[in-house]
C-alpha cells in the first residue's frame, strides 16, 4: 500500500517523540479539574531546556531551509522565515532566563559566556553564542529585526 505525501507513517519517529513528549510537559504543567493547581510560573530549568528544544530545532530547520531552497525556492523562503523567527524566540528566552532571579546553582543572572561557572548560565549562554553565530552567517540585521514573511498574506 502506497502512502500520501502527507502520511506521517514511520516517518520521523525523533521528531514525533519530541513534539509529543513537549505536548506532555505541557499538559501536566496546566491545572486538571481533579486536582487544581496555579499555572507554574517559568523558572531557569524549564527556559533552559525550551531554549535547547528551540536551538537545536533551529538547527534543524536552517538544514532543511538550505536543500529545500534548490527544490523550491518559494518554500525554502517561508522556512527562512520561519528560521529567523526560532532565532528571535530562541534570543527572548535567552533574555527573559536572564530577568529571573538567579537560582541557587549560580550567583550571577549576567550573560558571561567567558566565564566557566558551570549550568546552566554556562549551557544557555554558550549555546546563544553559538546559534548567534550560525544565524549571522546567513541572514542581514535587518532580517532578523523584520517581522514579515515573503508572501503577501
Amino acid at each position: 500500500m502506497a502512502s500520501s505525501l502527507t502520511d506521517v507513517g514511520d516517518a520521523h519517529p525523533y521528531l514525533r517523540a519530541a513534539t509529543a513528549g513537549i505536548r506532555h510537559h505541557t499538559r501536566g504543567l496546566a491545572p486538571q479539574a481533579d486536582r487544581p493547581r496555579p499555572m507554574t510560573a517559568a523558572d531557569r530549568a524549564h527556559l533552559d531546556a525550551l531554549h535547547a528544544h528551540l536551538t537545536t530545532l533551529h538547527q534543524l530547520l536552517d538544514q532543511l531551509t538550505g536543500a529545500t531552497r534548490t527544490t523550491s525556492p518559494a518554500a525554502g523562503r517561508h522556512l527562512a522565515t520561519a528560521h529567523t523567527r526560532l532565532w528571535q524566540a530562541s534570543a527572548e528566552v535567552h533574555d527573559a532566563f536572564h530577568t529571573l532571579p538567579p537560582d541557587s546553582a549560580s550567583t550571577s543572572a549576567e550573560c558571561r559566556p567567558d566565564r566557566l561557572d558551570g549550568p546552566p548560565v554556562l549551557t544557555i549562554c554558550h549555546r546563544h553564542l553559538a546559534a548567534g553565530h550560525a544565524i549571522r552567517r546567513k541572514t542581514t540585521p535587518a532580517d532578523l529585526r523584520g517581522n514579515t514573511t515573503h508572501c503577501g498574506r
